[in-house]
This record gives C-alpha cells, sequence and structure tokens, in this order.
C-alpha cells in the first residue's frame, strides 16, 4: 500500500505546489457538478464552471491542447446548460428529461465527427502530437463534447458518453501524470453510472424544483 502511494505522489515531483492545490480544487468541483447533475440539481452549473475554469488554466499549462479545449467547451456550454435548464414548460414546472429525437441524434453523429477533425487541426497546428496518446485524446474530446451537449439539453443519453468517456480517461490521465484527475474519473465512472439510472426513472417528468 505504502509503495502504491509514494508511485501516486511521485507523478507531482516536479510539479509546481500551486498547480496540485489547483488541481485538487478542480477535482472537488468536478466531482460536486458530476454529484449534482445526477440529482438534476442546478447547481451542476455554478460547480462545474469553477472546475472548467481551473482545468483550462491548468491544461493549458501542461500542453494538453485537446483536453484543454473540452473544458473550455465544458465552461461555455455551463453556462447554456444553467439557461436552458431554468426555462419552465408552465409556471411551476421546469424542463423534463427527455431522450433524443431523431435530428438530436444527426446533430450528435456531426457534432462527434465535427470535433474529431477540428481538435486534429489544432494538434497539427500546434504540433502537439504525443503518438497514440494524442489520438485517444481526440477521441474522448469528440465524446464528452457530445456529451456536454445533451447534458445541456436534458437528454437521458448524456450518461452513455459520459460513462464511456470517463472509462478511457481513467487509465489515460494516469499515464499523463495527473493522479488525482484519474481518480476524479473514475469516481465520474461510478456516479454517471447511477446517473442514467436515476435520470431514467426522472424521464419527462418535469420538476418543480431545481434544488435537490
Amino acid at each position: 500500500m505504502l509503495q502504491i502511494s509514494d508511485w501516486f505522489f511521485s507523478q507531482y515531483e516536479n510539479t509546481p505546489a500551486s498547480f496540485v492545490i489547483l488541481e485538487i480544487i478542480g477535482v472537488v468541483f468536478g466531482f460536486l457538478s458530476v454529484w449534482y447533475s445526477k440529482r438534476e440539481n442546478i447547481l451542476v452549473y455554478p460547480t462545474g464552471i469553477i472546475s472548467t475554469a481551473i482545468f483550462v488554466y491548468l491544461l493549458l499549462q501542461y500542453g494538453l491542447v485537446g483536453d484543454m479545449l473540452i473544458n473550455a467547451y465544458y465552461f461555455i456550454m455551463s453556462i447554456y446548460g444553467w439557461y436552458f435548464w431554468t426555462r419552465k414548460v408552465d409556471p411551476t414546472h421546469f424542463i423534463p428529461i427527455t431522450k433524443t429525437n431523431k435530428k438530436e441524434k444527426i446533430i450528435s453523429v456531426v457534432l462527434f465527427f465535427g470535433t474529431m477533425i477540428f481538435v486534429t487541426g489544432i494538434y497539427e497546428i500546434f504540433d502537439k502530437w504525443e503518438g497514440w496518446v494524442s489520438r485517444v485524446d481526440i477521441v474522448t474530446t469528440a465524446i464528452f463534447f457530445v456529451g456536454m451537449w445533451l447534458m445541456a439539453k436534458k437528454k437521458l443519453e448524456n450518461w452513455i458518453y459520459w460513462i464511456v468517456g470517463d472509462i478511457i480517461s481513467v487509465p489515460l490521465y494516469l499515464y499523463k501524470g495527473l493522479a488525482f484527475t484519474s481518480l476524479q474519473y473514475f469516481a465520474f465512472t461510478i456516479i454517471a453510472i447511477y446517473g442514467y439510472r436515476s435520470w431514467k426513472k426522472n424521464l419527462n417528468k418535469s420538476p418543480q424544483t431545481l434544488l435537490k
């Protein structure tokens, strides 16, 4: 157990203390954001905005362009989601959880492949290719872009994208040396599974409150 602990913290041996502290804060708020999302709680967005703002800065410092773009996009979509979730279908009920329709499925596919092309171009322009890691990063970026868009639209299928992306991200971030972030994605995977089940139970039900 001690050897595992030593290996875990050795990932931060040459990392500034301020970066480690910021990563931990970002992880905490990221965890809270996913937890609130599972509960269909509007606090998913303010906590998510704080987390993504921190990770945009950190990932830019680490040169992880794809990951940085994910979080910049999260930041923007969190603002949109905050607005969309607070819309009402009548004076006392908010927008319900629904499934994607045919048009939204097409948009999801276009967004997925469009994101892959865009991020590939970014890697080319900034010459940030790091072999297979960059290729996996491009795929996870596309997965999370679609997942975030679907979550902002309050679509049940968003959780499927989060589960797949989170599972891939656990070993990926560990390989990159961001051990705390890797643990965060492991926790995200578990919460996302429960989130899918919870949202499925509330499908097509218009909530009267977004603070649960």
